[in-house]
């Protein structure tokens, strides 16, 4: 019985700081781990704890063996709830009705069925299952190379594109190294050990106005000749991008707009990132680009089909940009998936083209297979079902990507 009332502040800690629509300001890992259905590492109850040092990585080579370059594409919340609203209520057509080759995975994570966005993310970046929280780390918080370092390393430019905070759990994942995903300013100062090509999203406070010291992110970005704007000055339609260098692009101080509320960018931003990326790969080597659409998880948090539906469509208009891409390049690969779904999102009787009735079970995630679409050289793997770690497996496949001087051979 003492057990029950021990473990009680515990259960409460987890609904509060479980994946929420967005972060507010910077938290500090918790002095105790996470409840889960499992024990969490017991490196997650020290007091004040360090940032992960990840180990340097090795120069990578890649083989010409697959896709010279590969975009995945991540609708956060995403199921095929989610994927039918947006086709009932735009037409009946969605640009995922391109694709030829579609898979499931599985998406649940090291300590419980029902994955946070954290986790999810750190199994297509890293190829690990990893705890509910964690960010670029294993099960154990160690530090696990991410397809994004792995690229740089190869000397492939690589970006980020997101309708979140660029600190936020999904992107994160492909650059830093936590044991908390609300470790945004730690997160934010990861940013600074990669040398990412493009970056455009939201909370440039995290890097700007900080709370656990007093460095300004953005000064130290720029001093490096990395050229980085910001919505305040420059919309992103009006952006002129200098291609000799590394840019960055704020699109919110904190967490951008719903896309109901004005935000447009995802579209262009998008598009902005692959020409940029292909002329910058002056070495023929490819490129690695994250999109992510981030909000529709958000929708499902709030059990807001409207929010949902629009969000979802958008993606779509993105996906449709990428695939547009890929299919004039020709040497592409367009991935399509999901962390998870949020939400218990469903299509009520009564619903009708154009006039979505929703209901939900939830205003968190869960354990729903989720959808995972793929044009282009390669494709063809990613059929079947299969974890959600290995997306990350395939992509590096793909690549040929492998430690300089290690065998050809496979």
């Amino acid at each position: 019985m003492m057990d029950r009332y021990f473990l009680l502040p515990f259960l409460i800690l987890l609904v509060v700081t479980a994946c929420g629509p967005a972060p507010q300001s910077t938290v500090q890992a918790p002095t105790v781990p996470p409840p889960t259905p499992t024990a969490a590492p017991s490196a997650l109850a020290t007091p004040a704890p360090r940032p992960i040092e990840a180990e340097p990585l090795a120069e990578y080579v890649r083989s010409e063996r697959g896709p010279k370059n590969i975009i995945l594409m991540i609708g956060d919340g995403m199921g095929i709830t989610q994927i039918s609203a947006g086709l009932y209520s735009n037409n009946n057509r969605l640009n995922l009705e391109r694709f030829s080759v579609i898979g499931l995975h599985k998406s649940y994570s090291a300590d419980n069925l029902i994955t946070d966005s954290a986790a999810g993310a750190t199994a297509f970046a890293s190829g690990v299952k990893s705890y509910n929280g964690a960010i670029g780390v294993d099960a154990d918080t160690l530090a696990a190379p991410t397809i994004l370092e792995m690229a740089e390393a190869a000397g492939m430019p690589t970006g980020l594109v997101a309708t979140s905070s660029i600190v936020h759990a999904t992107p994160a994942a492909f650059y830093a190294h936590a044991r908390y995903r609300q470790n945004y300013e730690e997160i934010a100062a990861d940013l600074l050990n990669t040398d990412i090509d493009l970056f455009i999203g939201g909370g440039a406070k995290f890097f700007e106005r900080r709370e656990t010291d007093e460095r300004n992110l953005s000064d130290e970005l720029r001093e490096r000749g990395n050229d980085l704007q910001s919505f305040v000055d420059t919309d992103i339609k009006d952006l002129i991008v200098d291609r000799a260098k590394n840019i960055g692009y704020y699109t919110a101080d904190g967490e951008p707009l719903p896309y109901s509320q004005g935000r447009r960018y995802l579209v262009d931003a998008s598009e902005l990132a692959v020409d940029y990326l292909d002329e910058r790969d002056t070495e023929n080597q490819g490129f690695f680009l994250m999109v992510e659409g981030s909000q529709i998880d958000w929708g499902g948090h709030s059990n807001d089909s409207d929010y949902i539906i629009s969000e979802m469509i958008e993606f779509d208009q993105a996906i449709g940009a990428m695939l547009n891409f890929a299919q004039q390049d020709g040497e592409t690969l367009v991935i399509v998936t999901a962390d998870h779904e949020t939400g218990g999102y469903a299509i009520n009787n009564g619903s009708s083209m154009g006039q979505i009735d929703g209901a939900f079970t939830s205003d968190y995630h869960t354990a729903d297979l989720i959808p995972v679409f793929a044009f282009g050289p390669g494709a063809e793997r990613f059929s079947g079902i299969y974890e959600n770690t290995a997306i990350f497996d395939k992509m590096v496949q793909l690549y040929g990507l492998q430690p300089a001087g290690e065998s050809n051979e496979r």
